[in-house]
């Protein structure tokens, strides 16, 4: 990771009468399942200064002194005129404060839902607001007649994209962005930004892809040749490719065999942020998932998402010491509607108590509902450790979503075609490895079998990481990790075969010492290897990580490295 630099804005020109200031950090900036490959990231804000002056996008309050003092050497913020917001939340209301407080006179213009998140961001205050709901358009002269396209989803209901038709700019806030800090302004050399366009997309839509395509829908008409968005580089060298790379990410989603339906509300942020982390890990085990903001959501579409669902998950906040009336809602709908047969989760966050989540893990076990993991209890503002628990919860849940739907398969005494494949797949070796990790708080461990060396100079190898394991979101481009070559014997062999709690400590009495990376060395091994990441490879459902050693050490010189022997290619 980057040495951690001071914060500060990178002002550039960018069309006619248009530059953006891109508020940039090397740090993270808060506990979210988007930052956690922690490389820092961009926060994009826009200024168009035409006959009226309009700001697109303000950042939130982590920059908010370093954003006005670059503002105001830019313009002068009595003749600041419009605020425009893709998305409001509290998180930008430190800004917003400052902006009023310099500039009172300013208008927001917003949808509706941002409008209503205003005005209980200020209640005091009497804001001038405009809602934008698509058709209406902003003039503020010299050509720049912005138009206004909303892109509602689960998360952030109050979406709005803005369309300059004079620069031919579409402002595309949380759309086709990145989570990455760095001096490049636009996409150039764009085959680097891969592995982190596709984590930002999974991690932000994979869970709500029915939305992603109404919105591409609703944009595709738009004549474009750059799309700014609210985080990373600006999109100017490859809008056809990514646009459809969306389109099909999204179509991988929608095609998933399984579906969940996770229904939430969210008072401050918090459950919405559970609620992420927990797609996050069903996506990653193949399972679609429909998210359901169910504050924005109609009783119908609960009952359909649920119907058709093999599981369910719903998330409350606790409110005054219950579940807010939405979720009471959601609850008697699935009540009504779901076989008991489906799996069910739940999850939810508090401030001082949690009867809500209470309430509703009460009437599920009532109606005799199985449940896919212990109920989730945050309190506040959830960890880097909360959010991995809640992936890994959520992966879990999918496993045994797809345990349940896996058809017996009888013994026949005729082998099949298929069958015989997989027992000559099987007769390849590997040997036997615990690849350990950490970030952070976050440490994590597996058994592996698929390992082989690559290349000579550097010294690298390739290691296959299923992408339902909890390990795989730590073992990212510029990620530590320690290969454990495991000699023969099945003492630490059978540790590791076990299956492991969400959250559960892979290590209890197991012998270790820390790496130079920070990474944890199994004493008990024949040998180890440090190594980083250096790429990664999409291979169905695992991903090839390549990566380079950077230090190692032989432990048992004695010892004979451990194979592992499989009667099936379809399975470890």
């Amino acid at each position: 990771m980057p040495e951690v630099k001071k914060r500060d804005v990178q002002v550039l020109p960018l069309g006619l009468d248009t530059i953006v200031m891109r508020s940039r950090t090397w740090d993270r900036l808060k506990f979210e399942v988007e930052y956690s490959l922690q490389r820092g990231t961009t926060a994009n804000s826009y200024l168009i200064q035409a006959d009226k002056t309009a700001l697109i996008d303000p950042p939130g309050e982590s920059f908010t002194e370093t954003f006005l003092a670059a503002l105001q050497q830019r313009v002068d913020l009595t003749d600041l005129d419009y605020v425009i917001l893709g998305h409001a939340n509290s998180n930008r209301g430190e800004t917003l404060k400052a902006l009023l407080d310099l500039a009172p006179q300013l208008s927001f213009v917003c949808s509706n839902p941002a409008a209503i998140a205003l005005r209980a961001i200020f209640p005091e205050r009497g804001l001038n607001i405009t809602v934008m709901r698509g058709e209406e358009a902003l003039d503020l002269g010299k050509g720049h007649h912005l138009q206004f396209i909303p892109t509602p989803s689960p998360r952030w209901s109050d979406s709005l994209c803005t369309y300059d038709p004079q620069t031919q700019i579409l402002y595309t806030d949380k759309l086709f962005g990145a989570h990455i800090c760095g001096d490049q302004l636009f996409d150039e050399g764009w085959t680097v930004l891969e592995e982190d366009r596709r984590y930002y997309f999974d991690c932000l839509f994979a869970s709500q892809t029915r939305h992603v395509e109404t919105a591409l829908d609703r944009l595709a008409p738009m004549l474009v040749k750059l799309y700014a968005p609210g985080h990373g580089p600006l999109v100017r060298y490859t809008l056809t490719e990514l646009t459809h790379a969306y389109r099909r990410w999204a179509n991988d989603q929608n095609q998933a065999e399984i579906t969940v339906a996770l229904i939430y509300a969210s008072a401050y942020g918090n459950t919405a942020t559970l609620a992420q982390a927990i797609a996050r890990g069903i996506t990653k085990a193949g399972v679609g998932v429909e998210s359901i903001n169910c504050e924005f959501t109609d009783p119908s579409e609960i009952q359909a998402a649920v119907e058709k669902s093999a599981g369910f998950i719903i998330g409350s906040p606790t409110l005054g010491g219950h579940a807010p009336t939405q979720i009471q809602t959601a609850l008697g709908t699935v009540l009504s509607n779901a076989a008991k047969t489906k799996l069910a989760g739940v999850f939810g966050s508090y401030g001082w108590s949690g009867e809500a989540i209470d309430l509703i893990e009460g009437k599920l076990k009532e109606a005799g509902y199985r449940f896919g993991f212990e109920p989730i209890r945050v309190k506040f503002t959830p960890t880097d450790v909360t959010l991995q628990y809640c992936k890994e919860a959520g992966t879990d849940f999918a496993q045994a979503l797809k345990r349940a739907k896996k058809p017996r398969v009888l013994r026949q005494t005729n082998v099949s075609h298929s069958a015989r494949i997989e027992q000559a797949v099987g007769r390849i070796l590997g040997s036997l490895s615990v690849v350990t990790a950490k970030r952070g708080d976050i440490t994590s461990a597996m058994l592996a079998s698929w390992v082989s060396q690559a290349t000579f100079t550097p010294p690298g190898f390739t290691v296959a990481v299923a992408k339902d394991r909890a390990i795989e979101s730590l073992m990212h481009i510029g990620d530590k990790f320690v290969l454990n070559i495991l000699a023969e014997g099945k003492q630490l062999r059978r540790h590791f075969l076990k299956p492991f709690e969400p959250g559960e400590n892979r290590f209890p009495d197991v012998a270790t010492i820390e790496a130079q990376n920070g990474c944890l060395i199994l004493t008990g091994a024949l040998a180890y290897l440090e190594c980083t990441v250096d790429s990664r490879m999409e291979c169905g459902d695992h991903w090839v990580i390549y990566a380079v050693v950077d230090n190692g050490k032989v432990l048992q010189p004695e010892g004979v490295t451990a194979i592992h022997h499989r009667k099936s290619g379809s399975y470890y």
